[in-house]
């Protein structure tokens, strides 16, 4: 049968998932059909991956904006995946070209692991032979094959290994890591009451990631990773290790091991094998639990909803602007941006990895997976051995204080800053309840054992206080410092925080105490700290709100129910913003932006019309100040009055418990890293006799510090926020993925 079909005007896109599956390729598949049907382009599901393709029929059906509704919660794939062996062939190829043209589709967004988008750069490079041959065989006509001379396509990474070399996150990595998180922290309650060891085996065969981050976030004693297998004798220095863990007051043992372990020889380093080494060389009681396919399942985190949304927000653009000759791109993140990487060089580098570690070339192997991958191996050695370094007369006291909004991760920060202070050689002092503790002289020596539990748990075991130091506090402060020896101050918190350590900066020559080094770290849900794009606790709070929002949801199921949902942020919408995306809000209310009565009229004319379409639940966000006059209240009464009917509403003030729960894995490796870097810059200061203050924070990937005295430069201090806000390029996002344009 000859094809003869052609797009005509509009558009069409194919899309599908291959590969091994991974929480948010909902979430992308979602973005992908709605921002393309917002572009005025048509768009096709191809189930079961490749193979749908090649077996065309049934496998390539075209999907509308409701058929992607009510997905963003859902883990696995909708339209399924498949390892196709048929597409490897050069007939599979041919019979999928046919099947995609007989819909007019010359254009994909493919959402797999690196075999499935080498499989696809293939496609791309056999498609004009493809052609050539379908219509010399009378099973193309030749004007559809001039019509689609070329396949474009753009490539997304689903896979929770996080192994993509060029890219920091991939889809499901964070939702992985979750799981693992979850597990470890269940785990180390029983292993402490029993005195017990586990071993988790973990998935990666050629990527420690989740190895790695879930040994620093679950506060684990060893970890074995592909890229760095240990040297031999590695058992003894386990061994060691652990034994020193135990003498340092901890009761439970926790080692992490990646499915793809080896040692240097190229032997399996099996889980079953550390739990026999623990047993006969420490005599413990040890237990092996492999996590398997449940890190691949449940319901995404809110980073694997929003983040994933966004990909496909720009895959679905990047198809809708390629031209013939384009070479598709992979689409990934960096920091927080999203990067466009070369397909063959990304996928040519991250098969690079498993060649450099069989050849013993590990530090490479560590150097492809990026510097934060590298960073944390670092920090990830201080943080199990609790031996200090030896004191010396450059030994210094540093303080520890908390300020500002409870952000959960203060815990986790005070945690690994005692520990890697210990490490480095300093004496750890904690500051209690605040700048009025430290004026009261409430300071105390932290050793390694004080902060064994601090890793996950909620709140701020210092305490934590929004009072800012007075003109009159300053001499008691000084007085204190001097009393305690304090050479150093680390400050964890909000923007209170950080306009304390200022004050306390600038004074510093009326007060001789005051000139000492002072590094704030940032700890807010709000996210509006300066010289940062996320801060200790942000992550936290928005997977809070999106869990509130799920279950909002699920109770206005069974009726025609509009949700207005309040976040904090105060005049950040960072949480509002974030959480609308990932919670599949409609709309979403910001300071930055504002609220217009004119906005609001169309607001409930839209809404009007869409319930009267049929539909059955709607949800919008606002940030706690986007209005003082247009308040939650009010926008529930106003959509309510003039839903005429329609439909009820319900509005849900979420308050602080916004600020509850333990610090999620991105809030406990933001935290590990930001106070490294804190604590590296307190010693070179100390060291070289300096008083200077400053900041860190994460500027893309890496952690970088700001002078305190450009504290005020780059900030909106009336609304305190930065003035520019990574995060307001979400806003075409939301529109396209919200508004339907039927």
């Amino acid at each position: 049968m000859t094809t003869t079909s052609t797009p005509g005007q509009t558009t069409r896109i194919g899309i599908l998932t291959s590969g091994g599956d991974a929480q948010g390729m909902n979430a992308a598949v979602r973005a992908v059909v709605r921002t393309a049907i917002s572009n005025g382009a048509r768009v096709f599901a191809i189930y079961e991956g490749f193979q749908g393709m090649v077996d065309g029929g049934a496998g390539i059906r075209e999907l509308g904006w409701e058929d992607v509704g009510s997905i963003l919660h859902k883990g696995g794939t909708l339209i399924g995946t498949f390892r196709s062996k048929d597409f490897r062939t050069w007939q599979g190829r041919r019979a999928a070209a046919r099947n995609l043209l007989a819909h007019g589709i010359d254009r994909l967004v493919v959402i797999g692991g690196d075999g499935s988008l080498s499989g696809l750069d293939q496609f791309r490079a056999d498609w004009p032979e493809l052609l050539a041959e379908l219509v010399a065989s009378g099973e193309l006509a030749q004007e559809v094959a001039d019509a689609h001379p070329a396949l474009m396509f753009a490539g997304l990474v689903g896979s929770i290994d996080n192994d993509l070399v060029g890219t920091d996150a991939t889809i499901g990595a964070d939702t992985a890591l979750h799981r693992i998180l979850e597990a470890i922290d269940a785990l180390s309650s029983t292993a402490a009451s029993h005195q017990r060891s586990f071993v988790v085996e973990v998935m990666g065969r050629h990527c420690g990631y989740l190895a790695l981050m879930a040994a620093v976030a679950g506060g684990c004693d060893f970890a074995i990773i592909p890229e760095f297998p240990p040297a031999e004798g590695w058992e003894d220095r386990m061994c060691g290790a652990l034994k020193r863990a135990r003498e340092g007051g901890r009761r439970d043992t926790m080692v992490v091991v990646a499915e793809g372990a080896r040692d240097r020889a190229g032997e399996p380093i099996t889980s079953g094998y550390v739990r026999d080494v623990l047993e006969d060389r420490l005599g413990e009681d040890t237990r092996v639990t492999i996590l398997g396919h449940v890190q691949r399942g449940g319901s995404p985190s809110a980073y694997d909803r929003w983040a994933s949304t966004w990909l496909g927000y720009e895959a679905a653009l990047e198809v809708l602007a390629a031209t013939p000759g384009s070479v598709g791109p992979v689409i990934g993140f960096q920091g927080n941006r999203v990067v466009r990487v070369p397909l063959v060089e990304a996928v040519a580098r991250t098969r690079e990895v498993p060649e450099l570690i069989r050849s013993g070339d590990y530090q490479q192997a560590m150097a492809h997976r990026g510097g934060a991958f590298q960073e944390m191996g670092a920090i990830f050695t201080e943080l199990v051995d609790p031996t200090q370094e030896e004191v010396t007369p450059s030994s210094r006291r540093i303080a520890i204080i908390h300020a500002g909004g409870l952000a959960p991760g203060m815990n986790t920060a005070a945690r690994d800053a005692v520990r890697l202070g210990l490490r480095r050689g300093h004496t750890m002092l904690g500051i209690r309840d605040g700048f009025p503790g430290l004026r009261d002289g409430q300071v105390d020596e932290l050793g390694w054992a004080a902060v064994e539990d601090w890793l996950s748990s909620a709140g701020a075991e210092l305490g934590v206080r929004r009072a800012m130091p007075t003109t009159e506090d300053l001499y008691p402060i000084s007085r204190a410092l001097e009393d305690h020896r304090v050479d150093g101050l680390l400050v964890i918190g909000g923007w209170n925080a950080y306009q304390a350590a200022h004050l306390l900066h600038r004074e510093r020559e009326r007060y001789p105490a005051l000139r000492i080094p002072i590094l704030c770290v940032p700890a807010s849900i709000d996210n509006n700290l300066p010289g940062t794009e996320l801060s200790i606790g942000a992550d936290t709070a928005l997977n809070i709100v999106t869990q509130a929002i799920d279950r909002l949801k699920v109770s206005g199921a069974a009726a025609k129910r509009a949700f207005v949902v309040e976040t904090m942020g105060r005049y950040c919408g960072f949480l509002a913003l974030a959480s609308g995306l990932a919670g599949g809000a409609e709309r979403v209310y910001l300071h930055e932006e504002g609220i217009t009565l004119a906005e609001l009229q169309a607001d409930v004319e839209w809404l009007r019309q869409s319930f009267g379409a049929g539909r059955k639940l709607f949800l919008a966000v606002r940030n706690e100040a986007a209005n003082p006059l247009y308040t939650t209240d009010f926008i529930a009464r106003v959509l309510e009055e003039e839903g005429r009917g329609l439909y009820d509403v319900r509005q849900a003030v979420l308050g602080h418990v916004q600020q509850g729960g333990a610090p999620t894995p991105a809030d406990r490796l933001l935290a590990a890293r930001l106070v490294s870097k804190a604590l590296h810059v307190l010693g070179e200061q100390l060291a070289a006799g300096r008083d200077d203050g400053g900041y860190v924070g994460l500027v893309q990937s890496r952690i970088e510090q700001s002078p305190l005295e450009h504290l005020n430069d780059d900030m909106d201090l009336k609304h305190r926020r930065p003035r520019h806000q990574w995060w307001m390029a979400l806003r075409p996002v939301l529109r396209a993925v919200g508004d339907n344009p039927a």
